[in-house]
């Protein structure tokens, strides 16, 4: 079995992990309770768990159960986070298959400079599409989306406001309704109180397809 590989089931117990810190913090997890949420045998779970111990991710007192450190808390939100980012990607996406399961696919593939690009691509969204919190960026990541460059969706631009098109994220149908008025990538717009100005023309694009046009703000 591959590093790259077994480095994955590391972040996926980690990350599980953190998921029951969110629901119970603080609460010692049962060895049986981890390897039946993640469908593997106890022994399994056991073998893992020591490992994580050994490397300092975890607290692990056998027939009581495991507690995440401060290094283990750190890396299983880091990997919630970008499981949660990646879901929002995938739902702003002409995508149509299996969200939660891609994005499982997904998370393990970032970097930091990764999770910057996307979370400010995104708008540093707070919320996934279930509604449920995504984890704050670790101080390493915060700093560098506080000085990264302002990316946001065309329904969040500010009145007055002029930004460059940089993704646009619609079926071939949709963005017909943008390929009529000429809308491209690298071209600037610039936010009305009633529509959009588009190449000295004034035009209307829906909220629907405004979330899904991503742009940089202009300093």
């Amino acid at each position: 079995m591959g590093a790259g590989h077994f480095q994955e089931f590391e972040d996926e117990y980690l990350e599980t992990l953190y998921e029951f810190h969110e629901r119970f913090p603080g609460k010692r997890v049962r060895n049986g309770d981890l390897a039946k949420y993640l469908d593997v045998s106890p022994a399994s779970a056991t073998e893992m768990v020591q490992r994580l111990a050994k490397n300092g991710f975890v607290d692990y007192v056998p027939y009581k159960g495991v507690n995440l450190t401060l290094k283990g808390l750190d890396h299983g939100m880091m990997m919630k986070r970008r499981h949660r980012l990646a879901e929002v990607l995938l739902t702003l996406l002409p995508f149509e298959g299996d969200i939660h399961e891609t994005a499982c696919r997904l998370e393990h593939a970032f970097d930091d400079d990764l999770e910057v690009c996307i979370s400010l691509l995104l708008g540093n969204p707070t919320l996934d599409p279930s509604g449920r919190d995504i984890p704050p960026a670790n101080s390493r990541i915060a700093g560098k989306i506080d000085s990264g460059t302002s990316f946001s969706s065309l329904s969040d631009m500010s009145v007055n406001s002029t930004a460059e098109i940089m993704l646009i994220m619609l079926t071939s149908e949709s963005s017909e309704v943008l390929q009529s008025i000429g809308i491209e990538i690298g071209n600037s717009i610039q936010r009305l109180d009633d529509g959009f100005s588009y190449n000295g023309t004034h035009v209307k694009i829906s909220d629907e397809i405004a979330k899904k046009v991503i742009v940089r703000r202009s300093e």
